[in-house]
């Protein structure tokens, strides 16, 4: 399994952005997945995260701007993120629990990162 993020890029403050993540290969099953980013210098730190039952979680700088979202159907996950600011300028992963057949356990699966820019 492959997880492949798109929709990074250069935007103004005040933009919106959506970045994409989908999964290639066969997927049985997801427990969780989430949308992480890293900027030159600092740690990785959790964006948002949504369970297997829907319930999202997103970190304090985020919240009332960006959403996440995922289609099982589609073994797609989506980050909306509006009203962009410049210290939302970093390397945006996506990570999933994926598990491939119906039995053994569920792995942790990350995409190669999307840059998504703001300018001031």
């Amino acid at each position: 399994v492959q997880l492949v993020e798109s929709g990074g890029g250069l935007v103004q403050a005040g933009g919106s952005l959506r970045l994409s993540c989908k999964a290639s290969g066969t997927v049985f099953s997801a427990n969780g997945a989430g949308w992480y980013r890293q900027a030159p210098g600092k740690q990785r730190e959790l964006v948002a995260k949504i369970a297997s039952g829907g319930a999202t979680t997103y970190r304090d700088s985020v919240k009332g701007r960006f959403t996440i979202s995922g289609d099982n159907a589609k073994n797609a996950l989506y980050l909306q993120m509006n009203s962009l600011k410049p210290e939302d300028t970093a390397v945006y992963y996506c990570s999933a629990n994926l598990k491939r057949g119906s039995s053994g356990p569920y792995t942790t699966y990350w995409g190669q990162g999307t840059q998504v820019t703001v300018s001031s």
